[in-house]
């Protein structure tokens, strides 16, 4: 599967038809980031959003810094060759395949999303290392049945695994769903296993507005939540430091000790 040609056990991928009526999470972020995978009734949303909270763009691209500098320290401290990471989005830069064979060539790396456009752009997260390896599932995030047989395929999921949640779990409103969702990944893999995540956080008026501006229009909708409500979502795993924290003070790059906060909330936990 490292060239992303064909679907997993043979044959080409059926793209569903996309819907550009309706806007979509991914493709608003897409704007957010600067891509041009977006349509205009995400891009109307994004600067509607824009207009209430300016610096949002900038926020996406620090949480996407995030992502990068949180994959390096799995792969490179932690140790971790294997990721799994679900509610991928539209292919950027910094991707975590990328970003993990940088550090270990040898990593492995399965992309999970159900939306038509980032299947449609699989191909681009289907470059591989010749050491490693890709893959690309379309699952929704509750089938954890399906995600974890799928990516046994590529993954050996009796060694530890990244499960990387980057904005994901804000789209399920309830905490005892969110939590339930990651033990249902978490359970059947080995010790030694990370989840890695950020979502935005209910720390300040100005991103509770702009989440309600884009709950008007965006699908599917997103629930923000506290500091304290994320690390209860990973009940059972060890909370690595410094816990949870704005995504700009999560393992800063040198010199960037002392950047502002944003709205957008890390945690990662490994499982003892």
């Amino acid at each position: 599967m490292a060239d992303g040609t064909a679907a997993p056990g043979g044959g080409e991928r059926d793209i569903p038809k996309l819907d550009t009526t309706v806007p979509q999470t991914a493709r608003i972020w897409n704007y957010l980031l600067g891509g041009k995978d977006n349509f205009a009734v995400d891009r109307e949303v994004g600067d509607q959003i824009i207009a209430g909270l300016p610096q949002l763009a900038e926020n996406a691209r620090l949480s996407r810094a995030y992502l990068a500098r949180a994959v390096r320290y799995l792969a490179g401290e932690a140790g971790i060759r294997q990721f799994l990471d679900i509610g991928t989005g539209l292919p950027t830069a910094d991707n975590t395949h990328e970003v993990a064979q940088s550090v270990a060539p040898d990593s492995r790396i399965v992309y999970v999303d159900n939306d038509p456009l980032v299947l449609a752009h699989a191909r681009a997260l289907l470059t591989t290392s010749s050491e490693g390896a890709t893959d690309y599932i379309d699952a929704d995030i509750r089938d954890s049945k399906t995600i974890l047989g799928e990516a046994a395929r590529t993954l050996d999921l009796d060694k530890p695994v990244a499960l990387i949640l980057m904005g994901i779990l804000g789209h399920i409103e309830s905490d005892d769903e969110a939590r339930a969702i990651i033990r249902s990944f978490t359970d059947h893999l080995p010790s030694g296993s990370y989840v890695a995540m950020y979502d935005g956080s209910d720390t300040s008026p100005d991103n509770t507005e702009a989440v309600r501006i884009w709950n008007i229009s965006a699908n599917p909708k997103y629930h923000l939540r506290t500091p304290e409500q994320f690390v209860g979502l990973f009940e059972g795993l060890e909370i690595v430091e410094p816990g949870a924290v704005s995504v700009t003070r999560w393992h800063p790059e040198p010199g960037a000790e002392n950047a502002n906060e944003i709205d957008q909330y890390a945690v990662v936990g490994r499982k003892p």
